[in-house]
């Protein structure tokens, strides 16, 4: 058993996307067996799903989960390693409930939990805040021993999760592709290159060899730096790179240029329009999408419907409204016609499938597709992952500052101060006409949110 850390219960918190920590000083086997336990109370502990990334303490942490189920009274189901989504279609195709342990794109030193309801769907807040409770109760009660448990072992996760992706292309394929793919040493490695291979383009992988300590380092998603170079050197005519848990991906085109999330749901949202595929001809986006994306769509004649950062927000707005298309700049990017929850490699092969269909590159359909405005993003480090209160609390003090900067932009101009859901930072984005007036911009407000979280 790990050791339970000083202070663990006030901190181990629900963020955007589930439970996150450093595993050498939050995140322990106690603490995570007392949550799976909690998770399998609240969303049913029957043929609870667990699946896990690369990580070196993912193994030992899927294990508590599993131990957390038994205590709840139920059995489990291990999915091994797989990528997230494939979790999420698991629990879609036997109506069970589940979770990953996964951080995402975060550093292999921290490690977290994504729980999914039966059917594979992102927790409501009510759902979330009752397994935080109980959770609490657990833990507060040193009631966080794990029970011993018979281990149903599937492999057919990775199976189902590579076959939805090739049958979303109803019969169509990639060939005359080539394709570079960055794995970010994480889960896509035992999809990726399988599904693209069989779609018939030429893919040549990097990053492909995990040692339980190299996922996203210097990698994947978060640095593209060597897939750009990979691409260009081996002039291939796109890139993908992935996170560390398969649930994004971000893109390339031949001449080693970045291809984003909102670049690659403006491709899909005009493909799928010409298509009589976008449901109400509409496309679900968060506040931080590129004020171009949103000009692109009202030329196109494509409603944009907004939401708060994190894809569960997107999510249930795409729910609310049965709508089929929708994610974030990250990468993160829902096909809900195809699937319950953003998926990089179900994204990749269906970006790929336009730049097939319409024989034009990545580069001319993301240029057709919008123009992005100068955007500059800032961290703020932060002491720790910042609650709801101090996140409201933080907005009301930086409301006369946006407001400033904002009268310096007019008329164009956008600026967004936030917390991020998953990591101990505060994101300052701020959009203008040029990059130099961003990039002026969002240095002085993050040295002025810099002050301010030093104050308080």
């Amino acid at each position: 058993m790990g050791r339970v850390f000083e202070g663990e219960l006030v901190s181990l918190r629900f963020g955007t996307d589930g439970v996150r920590g450093d595993t050498r000083t939050l995140l322990s086997v106690e603490a995570v067996a007392a949550l799976g336990r909690a998770g399998a109370d609240v969303l049913g502990a029957d043929g609870f799903a667990v699946g896990r990334d690369t990580r070196a303490s993912s193994p030992m942490l899927a294990a508590a989960i599993h131990g957390g189920t038994a205590a709840a009274g139920g059995h489990s189901v291990d999915l091994g390693v797989v990528p997230t989504p494939a979790v999420a279609r698991w629990c879609h195709d036997n109506d069970v409930a589940g979770a990953v342990v996964s951080a995402s794109h975060n550093p292999a030193h921290d490690n977290g939990v994504k729980f999914f309801a039966a059917g594979g769907m992102k927790l409501s807040e009510d759902a979330q805040q009752e397994i935080q409770q109980r959770f609490d109760q657990f833990f507060k009660a040193g009631d966080t021993a794990v029970a011993g448990t018979g281990i149903d072992r599937h492999s057919e996760a990775v199976e189902q999760h590579m076959a939805a992706a090739v049958e979303s292309l109803a019969g169509r394929n990639l060939k005359g592709l080539s394709v570079v793919a960055d794995l970010a040493n994480g889960a896509a490695t035992t999809v990726a290159e399988r599904v693209l291979t069989e779609l018939g383009a030429e893919v040549a992988v990097i990053h492909d060899s995990p040692d339980g300590h190299n996922i996203n380092d210097g990698c994947g998603s978060t640095d593209l730096a060597s897939l750009q170079a990979a691409v260009v050197s081996l002039h291939a005519d796109a890139g993908l790179g992935f996170d560390g848990d398969a649930d994004r991906v971000l893109a390339v085109d031949a001449a080693g240029e970045l291809v984003d999330g909102d670049q690659i749901i403006a491709i899909c949202a005009l493909d799928r329009r010409d298509r009589q595929m976008l449901t109400d001809n509409a496309v679900v986006v968060t506040e931080m999408t590129n004020l171009g994306f949103r000009l692109a769509m009202d030329a196109a004649g494509i409603e944009v419907v907004e939401t708060r950062v994190g894809d569960r927000y997107v999510l249930e707005a795409l729910n609310a409204r049965g709508l089929s298309l929708g994610g974030e700049q990250s990468g993160h990017v829902i096909l809900r016609d195809l699937a319950t929850t953003g998926d990089g490699l179900l994204t990749a092969v269906q970006l790929l499938d336009v730049v097939v269909r319409r024989n034009e590159s990545l580069a001319d359909l993301a240029g057709q597709a919008m123009t992005r405005l100068p955007q500059v993003l800032s961290n703020v480090a932060a002491p720790k992952l910042i609650s709801d209160q101090q996140a409201q609390s933080l907005d009301r003090r930086c409301a006369p500052l946006i407001d400033a900067a904002m009268a310096r932009l007019a008329p164009k101009g956008r600026i967004l101060i936030r917390p991020s859901g998953t990591e101990p930072l505060v994101r300052v984005m701020v959009e203008a006409e040029t990059t130099a007036e961003a990039q002026m911009e969002a240095d002085a407000l993050a040295d002025a949110v810099t002050l301010l979280l030093a104050r308080h």
